[in-house]
């Protein structure tokens, strides 16, 4: 984690327009900052990864479509709401409600949703990771998180975090080296076994120009572009991948498309993966979660090397 100093309402506003391509057309979002929001000690990134797993939790509720709602407000928790809910320190907090008009769940679903791997989708669907990940983030950064919701009548999440007073936030992203052009019109394969992951880096990528393909997992890859006539410039896999590994789909690449590039990304570190010999120092790698900046920069990088 690298915690700063941020108002929650900058963080979640400036999210707002690519929450929207994610959500699609048929998903209404309302964003609703507080009149006067207070600064929290939190890692941006982690930050920014708890809203999207979250709003694509309610995208997946609500498959006709509905309301997303995404809350601040400053609130201030006392003795006898910590007496009630028993991980909370009472004392002043930024609250942040994401809230969906989906299919809701009942107790018993209620009761497991932040188990890693639990899961009501079907096979391919999901990993169970991403409320697993929401509650790990909302606990490393000293907060709470409740769940409300009901069968037939939507789900809002609470997370409260400890609010920081007397210390100026932050102001925007942290400046990163951006070179000139992030865009393109080459094609790209995307290899990703997680579906919303896939999806996301697919949109993003198209918003930058570039044509773009998907696949599952390194058979899929490999049998789409075996069909596929036109050339592809570069393919960003995930490292660790059930079956083929990104490391061997680009072993077996050189072979059959060798002017094909590849850049890796994964959610383990860098450091992580060179210390487990899954790829090395020369290799093109980008670590999760990313930014659409971050993603069309290193994609840009990758093609141009």
């Amino acid at each position: 984690m690298a915690p700063e100093v941020l108002d929650l309402n900058a963080v979640v506003t400036d999210m707002q327009d690519m929450l929207q391509r994610l959500l699609g057309e048929d998903i209404e979002l309302m964003v609703m900052p507080a009149q006067s929001g207070g600064s929290v000690l939190v890692d941006r990134g982690q930050v920014e990864q708890l809203v999207m797993n979250l709003a694509v939790n309610a995208r997946d509720a609500m498959p006709d479509g509905g309301a997303l709602t995404i809350e601040t407000d400053d609130v201030e928790l006392d003795d006898s709401y910590a007496a009630t809910h028993p991980s909370v320190h009472p004392g002043p907090h930024v609250m942040l409600a994401v809230s969906d008009t989906g299919v809701g769940m009942d107790e018993a679903i209620r009761s497991r949703i932040f188990e890693p791997f639990f899961t009501t989708k079907g096979p391919g669907k999901g990993t169970g990771l991403g409320l697993a990940t929401v509650y790990g983030i909302v606990k490393q950064s000293g907060g709470s998180i409740w769940v409300y919701s009901e069968p037939g009548k939507g789900t809002t999440f609470k997370i409260y975090l400890p609010r920081v007073e007397g210390v100026q936030p932050t102001q925007g992203p942290s400046p990163k080296p951006t070179p000139t052009a992030v865009t393109g019109t080459e094609t790209i394969l995307i290899v990703e076994d997680e579906e919303f992951l896939r999806e996301l880096a697919g949109r993003m990528l198209q918003m930058a120009g570039y044509t773009v393909l998907t696949a599952s997992d390194g058979e899929e890859a490999l049998q789409l572009l075996g069909r596929y006539d036109s050339p592809v410039h570069l393919v960003l896999t995930d490292v660790v991948m059930p079956g083929i590994s990104g490391r061997e789909l680009a072993t077996r690449l050189a072979t059959t498309h060798a002017r094909v590039k590849v850049l890796y990304t994964s959610g383990y570190t860098d450091d992580v993966i060179l210390r487990h010999g899954l790829l090395d120092r020369t290799t093109h790698f980008l670590s999760k979660p990313y930014s659409m900046e971050d993603l069309t920069r290193k994609v840009r990088e990758a093609l141009d090397a």
